[in-house]
């Protein structure tokens, strides 16, 4: 039997419907959508229609949603390209500031590492315990060179959310752009830009049960970047790239999903994940460690620490259970999460650490026989 997938945060699954919605352009409508003939048009109406469904599920323009290969290719293209256009417009790196935080995916955390190789100044945000900025150290960090501040919506490992309409606020207030990493939110929580306040957003279509390698960069209206990959003139001369068409598709038909299946699929994720909490304490008690923030987090998310355990080995004694590890063991020596460490977690503990994602096909039967899995695993050794 396969193991129970509670992995959701580093994947989903094709939802059968995308898989469908993909299926005819794979097969007989593999027009090109920069084509004026038949084919081309109707490649061309399903990539527009794609762009339609994720502009209404972010609450956008469909001109303000610009088709990328990924989530690290949107996230790449908002921090490098706010950056370049400066550069480009006549300052120098060594005259910008980039404020991020201690615990941004590397999808962020490089690109900022590259700017600094090119003079670039960037300032790294810490964190508290629960994995949220203090939205005055923001205020702090801000000098009159600062032209971006990037600063995710939710952490992929924690689940953490971050107080991000007050951050954008703040920034607009200092004239300076927000981009959000929003991979991990979309379809879990709704996320409107609007609301939020940002003017880049990165989605991520393997996160919202599209295929991988297709993704999104919102791109506020007026907001002007520097392209990332230069060519022709498609997405309207900001990507170059003949669109992949059968993945837009899937990503749209995604977004629509997403779109029509909030708020419920909020509620019933947080029940899942709440459920799976609740019957690990049964067993384990205040021993059992959350890491993150209680109430301000992903409603699928839980990491936990286990007593006296080392994650990567508990999930290998596991193997009913799919989930992922806050530790590395590398060459004998246990490697903490860069995002426990900014955190202050102990190693001691963070060693410990799992995460569990539930997701759109997670039932309570998995949650129930995930937890009695692991409480099996662990009471074994215990014992």
């Amino acid at each position: 039997m396969n193991p129970i997938y509670l992995d959701y945060n580093a994947t989903t699954p094709i939802d059968p419907a995308v898989y469908e919605a993909m299926l005819p352009y794979l097969r007989d409508q593999f027009g090109n959508p920069s084509s004026s003939h038949a084919y081309g048009r109707a490649a061309h109406d399903a990539v527009e229609c794609a762009r339609r469904q994720v502009a209404e599920l972010l609450n956008a323009k469909p001109d303000e949603i610009v088709l990328t290969g990924g989530g690290s290719e949107a996230s790449n293209h908002a921090i490098k390209g706010v950056v370049f256009s400066k550069v480009i417009g006549g300052q120098s790196f060594r005259d910008l500031h980039v404020i991020t935080s201690a615990v941004e995916h590397p999808a962020t955390l490089q690109p900022c590492e590259f700017l600094k190789k090119l003079g670039c100044a960037v300032t790294t945000l810490p964190v508290d315990k629960t994995g949220r900025i203090d939205p005055d150290d923001l205020r702090r960090a801000i000098r009159k060179e600062t032209v971006l501040v990037t600063i995710m919506h939710s952490n992929n490992e924690v689940g953490t959310l971050q107080p991000i309409r007050e951050i954008a606020a703040i920034a607009r207030a200092n004239g300076i752009l927000v981009h959000t990493d929003a991979a991990q939110s979309m379809g879990k929580l709704t996320v409107e830009v609007n609301e939020l306040g940002v003017d880049l957003l990165t989605v991520a279509g393997h996160k919202l049960y599209a295929p991988k390698g297709i993704g999104v960069l919102f791109l506020r209206s007026g907001v002007r970047i520097e392209k990332l990959i230069h060519g022709a003139g498609h997405e309207s001369g900001r990507r170059a790239g003949t669109e992949n068409v059968p993945y837009i598709v899937g990503l749209g038909e995604a977004a629509a999903i997403a779109q029509r299946s909030l708020p419920q699929a909020t509620e019933k994720l947080t029940k899942l994940r709440d459920r799976l909490e609740n019957r690990l304490r049964q067993q384990f008690g205040d021993r059992l460690l959350l890491n993150g923030h209680r109430e301000l987090r992903l409603p699928n998310t839980l990491n936990v620490s286990f007593p006296d355990e080392i994650g990567a080995d508990l999930l290998a004694r596991t193997p009913e259970v799919a989930a992922s590890t806050g530790s590395a063991c590398h060459e004998g020596k246990i490697k903490l999460s860069p995002v426990l460490a900014a955190m202050g977690v102990p190693a001691e503990i963070g060693q410990g650490a799992i995460r569990l994602s539930v997701g759109r096909f997670t039932t309570e039967e998995d949650v129930n026989k995930a937890a009695d899995a692991l409480v099996r695993t662990v009471s074994s050794k215990i014992s």
